[in-house]
Parts: C-alpha cells; structure tokens; sequence
C-alpha cells in the first residue's frame, strides 16, 4: 500500500492528482473554504493574533485548498475570476454562492472578509503562512505565497489540516481464523487475496482494544458492509458498494490502525500552539465494520483496490483510536462530531432561501437556492456529511468555536 500510493509512479505521487479521480469536500463547494477560514478566524483570536499564523495542510493533493484560503485571506479574486470565499466585488454571483448558505456563526463570525479583527494590530492577510504536506512534486501554478514540503514541519502556530488523509495513510489488514487475527496478504498486481502469519504482539493488543470481534454492549460487529465513501469526480456516486475484487478468505477482517494512529499523534505533535483538524470518513469501537472498508478508485469510479500504483488505496479511519492518541500527545481533550455539525456550527446551515426573495431578485434566489443545495451535498450523511471531524487543541481552548469543546483552557 505504501508503494501504491507513495512510491515511485505512485498514485498520489504522479499523475494529475486525486482530484481528477474522486471529489472530496474542497472540491465539492466554496463553502467548506469559507466555513475552515471561519474556523482559522475563530483560532487566530483565540491564540491572540501571532506575529506569524500557520496554516499546514497535510495531504494537499495539488494545493486546492491552501489556494482558496490563500484567496480568503487576501481579498482577492482567484486567476479563474471566481474566488470561492471572497468575490471581486460585492454583490456578484460569487458574493451569493459562496455565502448564501453561510450564516453568521454560533461563535459571532460575521463576513467571510478575513480582515483584522477589532483587536488584531495586523491584518490575518499580512501574518498567515500557507503550507501544503504532499510527495507529490510542487505543482508549477502553484501561488508562491504556499509553501511546498513533504514533510510535516515542526513548531507549528495555528491550524493544521488534514482533509481525507488518514484514509489514506497506509496500514495492514487481519482476517479473523480459528487460531486468532492473521494478516491478509494481497498480490500487488492481481489483487487476489490469501492468509498469512499469526499478527505480531502489538498489532493483536491494538485489535483486542480497538476492533473486537464484539461490540462493548455485546451486539458485535457491524455486518451490512455498507462503506460510505468518497464521491467520484464528476458522478452521482456517494457511497461504497462492494468493491468486485477477488473472492476473500472467510471470516471477519480489521484494518489495523496502529499506522494512522502514529501518523496523527506525529501531526499533533508538531504543533507548539493551535489546533489540528481531521476531516475523514471512518468509524468506532462499537460500530466496526464486519468486512472492513478497504477500496480502490480511479477516473471517478470505484475498482478493485489493487496496490498496483493504478488507483486511490483507501480504507476508513477508526477515529476513536487515533483521537486517544492524539489527545496523549496533546494533553488536551478533543472534540469528535460529524461533519454536519461541524459545519453548522461555523455558520452552514444549509437553508433554503425565502420564496419572497425569487420575486424580488430572482437571479439572487437562484444563486442561493445553489448555495443551499451546495451545503446540503457537505453535509449529506450517504457522503460527504459521512465525514467526522476530529478537533484537536493543543494549547489553547477551542471550546467558543466548535460545538462539544471542552470549556477548560489546555495545559501550554
């Protein structure tokens, strides 16, 4: 899986990046952009206005992202002229898409503008710093305002992201036998399947905690195999189907996260202040899936997940299992919701736009109404809104921003 996604030729490394492959929620609507300028907002006033403001994005694809951030901050309307958070002048088309289905927020954000809060000595615009995490080489039309690493870098103040990466952060997957967990082996090129060695001590201690065979209320594992997923770009898809591959060993299987735990806990700890967001798809102990998750995808549609370096290997994220992980290295509790929620508590509500505005401006209402359906496809829970959103602080209390928030200042 790591040489499929990562290697030489590999899928995130090469090609036109995952964007023309699936659609994730940055590619699916400005509003996602301007409700993570909200959130970053929200934390600059929290950290009381640094000199310099991070913003690092982990697993940035081709800089989507950072892109229509780096727009936010500054004011200015993107190459395409539509900007996605803020318009080049007010009042356009894109005023409305980008902010009709975006209300003032519980946390008293107003207008998108990311100019300087009333108590901030210098504008965001002239101390946020870009910073996109991918193997991929720097994209050439990349903005010079966002840096290019392919590393997390260290010592980071402000707001790292990380939007449907976990599930892509490569792990090992166990088949349940009579003798206990062994690890389920897969050809790299034909994508067949067979069973090998027992699981080493720390892969069975992850699993007897994590992903039990039952449930802690005795009901067991999860056994309809449905796999919300990743839409495909430019299809209907919203969710996971079996995936065609070869037939598989029998007996129930588990992705063994003990990978994406490392992974998470090594971004947190990056961070000297501020907060890290996971955006992913996944599950809890007591829910796992009986079949696990694991899929392919390419051009749009879903495959076999071969790790043959042809298409996304994903699988989702047990998300209570790298919470607790990254909460160790914080020494701050976290806050896991849906991405519903989440996104309702930065000022998406999603509501359709009064009938009386269609007889007023009916150019307005139809932007709106486009607005509206752009939120309702975030937070649809066959996919996108399938999202968690795992918040956490480090440092700092996020608890005015996110709904769940432990009200108590973390440890510095």
């Amino acid at each position: 899986m790591e040489r499929a996604l990562y290697g030489p030729g590999g899928f995130f490394v090469s090609g036109a990046g995952p964007a023309a492959h699936f659609r994730t929620s940055v590619h699916a609507s400005p509003v996602f952009s301007a409700c993570l300028l909200r959130l970053l907002l929200d934390l600059d006033r929290a950290l009381g206005h640094p000199p310099r403001l991070d913003v690092v994005d982990v697993g940035a694809g081709r800089g989507e992202l950072l892109r229509a951030l780096l727009v936010g901050v500054s004011g200015e309307p993107a190459r395409s002229g539509r900007s996605g958070l803020i318009p080049p002048r007010a009042g356009s088309p894109e005023t409305l898409t980008a902010t009709a289905a975006a209300r003032p927020s519980p946390s008293g954000l107003g207008s998108l503008s990311a100019g300087p809060s009333p108590d901030a000595p210098v504008p965001l615009a002239d101390r946020v710093r870009l910073t996109a995490v991918e193997k991929a080489p720097r994209p050439e039309d990349l903005p010079a305002e966002i840096d290019w690493l392919d590393e997390i870098p260290d010592g980071i103040t402000g707001l790292l992201l990380a939007t449907e990466w976990l599930d892509n952060v490569p792990l090992d997957l166990a088949v349940d036998t009579p003798e206990g967990w062994r690890y389920l082996l897969v050809d790299p090129t034909t994508g067949e399947e067979s069973v090998g060695d027992l699981v080493d001590a720390a892969d069975a201690d992850w699993l007897d905690r994590w992903w039990p065979l039952t449930g802690s209320d005795g009901a067991g594992l999860t056994g309809s195999g449905f796999r919300a997923a990743r839409p495909a770009e430019g299809s209907s898809l919203t969710a996971r189907s079996r995936s065609g591959r070869p037939e598989p060993p029998t007996g129930a299987r588990a992705e063994i996260g003990r990978t994406r735990d490392k992974a998470w806990a090594d971004a947190v700890q990056r961070i000297e202040k501020g907060c890290a967001l996971a955006v992913d798809y996944g599950h809890l102990r007591d829910g796992r899936p009986v079949d696990g998750t694991l899929t392919g995808y390419r051009d749009g549609r879903q495959v076999p997940p071969v790790p043959d370096g042809s298409c996304d290997v994903t699988a989702h994220v047990a998300m209570d299992s790298v919470a607790a992980a990254g909460e160790r290295v914080a020494g701050c509790a976290y806050t896991l919701i849906t991405q519903r929620e989440g996104l309702r508590a930065l000022g998406a509500d999603g509501g359709r736009p009064p009938l009386s505005l269609a007889a007023q401006d009916p150019a307005g209402y139809v932007r709106a109404l486009a607005a509206a359906s752009a939120v309702a496809e975030l937070t649809d829970p066959a996919g996108l809104g399938g999202h968690w959103w795992l918040l956490q602080p480090v440092g700092v209390s996020v608890a005015p921003v996110m709904p769940g928030g432990d009200p108590r200042a973390c440890p510095g």
